[in-house]
């Protein structure tokens, strides 16, 4: 997303585009997947004084004016990535932790018995898969 836009989206909702904001978007962009503490990582190599409470606060409102979306690939803290990019489901292995991307429409023969059977519409780009992969599979 350009400066520009940025600050367009951020000035319709009273906001100021600030340097750390610009920053924490542009790290969600470059790493496609990113936990808060790897946004954090990348924004200090460039800002050194950004807080990690920054970035938690930053992204969350980046996730309300509708730029990033997140996932839970893990119990731990979310991962952000782009809004906009194309939708996926995450497969994650328990294993080695490696995180890959299927296309949704391996899912929709199930969401739309979902939202046949039961009213429910899935959100894909939220759905996460965890087993093990292919490598991991073979070191057994």
């Amino acid at each position: 997303m350009s400066d520009t836009s940025l600050a367009e989206v951020l000035r319709s909702r009273g906001l100021r585009l600030t340097a750390q904001r610009q920053l924490i978007l542009e790290a969600v962009h470059d790493l496609g997947h990113g936990t808060p503490e790897q946004v954090h990582n990348a924004v200090r190599e460039v800002a050194a004084g950004v807080n990690i409470t920054t970035i938690y606060r930053t992204l969350e409102l980046l996730e309300e004016l509708g730029l990033v979306t997140h996932t839970h690939l893990s119990h731990g803290s979310p991962t952000y990535h782009p809004a906009g990019a194309d939708q996926h489901a995450h497969l994650v292995c328990r294993s080695c932790g490696e995180v890959d991307e299927i296309d949704p429409a391996t899912l929709m023969p199930l969401a739309e018995q979902l939202a046949a059977q039961r009213g429910f519409r899935v959100d894909i780009g939220h759905v996460s898969f965890f087993g093990v992969c292919v490598k991991c599979g073979e070191q057994e």
